[in-house]
């Protein structure tokens, strides 16, 4: 039996823009959930339970005159992934205050830096959503706040927070890769007020909370925007990100069925991350 949770698929593109751009938005619609760009297009990966075989079937700009695209596509085995990580990652900055890097990489000059090995876990900070929740933290005040970051992937965001003067913080993701990942890098950044759980919303009972960051997908937003409502303290900062500018509508009219009040929009390349207040 293959030990195998993700599947690989490499895009070759020409010209790279805007077709890559479209093509990642397409990927993303599809159930690809991480990308990866490089000097010849793009990797994408999807876990192997949301793949199956027509996948590609609605990618519309496969079937595209203007452009050049191939593909290959691999499962991704668990045993590989740290060398695949240490091929791809680059180390990014957001905003010129805060760096997120391996520990292969040398310390930037940036006010915030953070430490991470990311494994197969997802949240590295190259993702849009991940980098406009990294600005989301950078501009708002996080000190003494108890914070959710629900959909922690590599616990990037946690992190921040704590950093920021946030306490007491709950990281939570339902993927045990995630979840094993997270407690590695909340320990590499010696962080001692984040708890990491394993498992989805129905941790949040009788938890509440001064921040919550929700980096996760539309569908899953929807379904649990009502426990996340339930769990805001007054005057509490709800931040959102996972899906497209297309989505905002849908997004918004859930929040507004609980009374959260629209706040604030991050976009790039079409993601977005919205900010609610209660």
């Amino acid at each position: 039996m293959s030990n195998s949770i993700y599947i690989g698929y490499y895009f070759k593109v020409q010209p790279l823009q805007p077709a890559t751009e479209i093509l990642i938005a397409e990927l993303g619609y599809a159930g690809f959930e991480s990308f990866v760009e490089n000097e010849d297009g793009v990797t994408a990966y999807i876990q192997k339970n949301e793949w199956q075989k027509d996948i590609l079937d609605d990618i519309q700009i496969l079937n595209s005159d203007e452009f050049e695209i191939s593909y290959t596509f691999e499962d991704i085995e668990q045993t590989n992934w740290n060398e695949e990580w240490e091929k791809n990652f680059n180390p990014i900055v957001v905003d010129n205050l805060c760096s997120v890097r391996a520990p292969f990489h040398q310390k930037p000059n940036t006010k915030y830096d953070i430490i991470i090995e990311p494994k197969m876990s997802f949240g590295t900070g190259h993702h849009e959503t991940t980098h406009m929740m990294i600005q989301h933290i950078l501009n708002n005040d996080f000190k003494d706040k108890s914070v959710l970051d629900m959909g922690c992937g590599t616990g990037v965001l946690a992190i921040l927070a704590e950093i920021k003067g946030a306490k007491p913080i709950d990281a939570i993701d339902y993927d045990n890769w995630c979840y094993l990942n997270s407690l590695e890098n909340v320990e590499r950044n010696n962080c001692k007020n984040i708890t990491v759980l394993e498992g989805d919303a129905n941790l949040l009972k009788n938890k509440k909370y001064d921040i919550i960051i929700a980096n996760i997908n539309r569908n899953i937003l929807l379904q649990d925007m009502k426990t996340y409502t339930a769990c805001l303290n007054k005057n509490g900062m709800l931040f959102l990100s996972g899906f497209y500018a297309d989505d905002i509508s849908i997004i918004q009219a859930e929040c507004e069925k609980y009374m959260l009040k629209f706040a604030e929009k991050l976009e790039r390349n079409n993601w977005v991350s919205l900010k609610f207040l209660n």
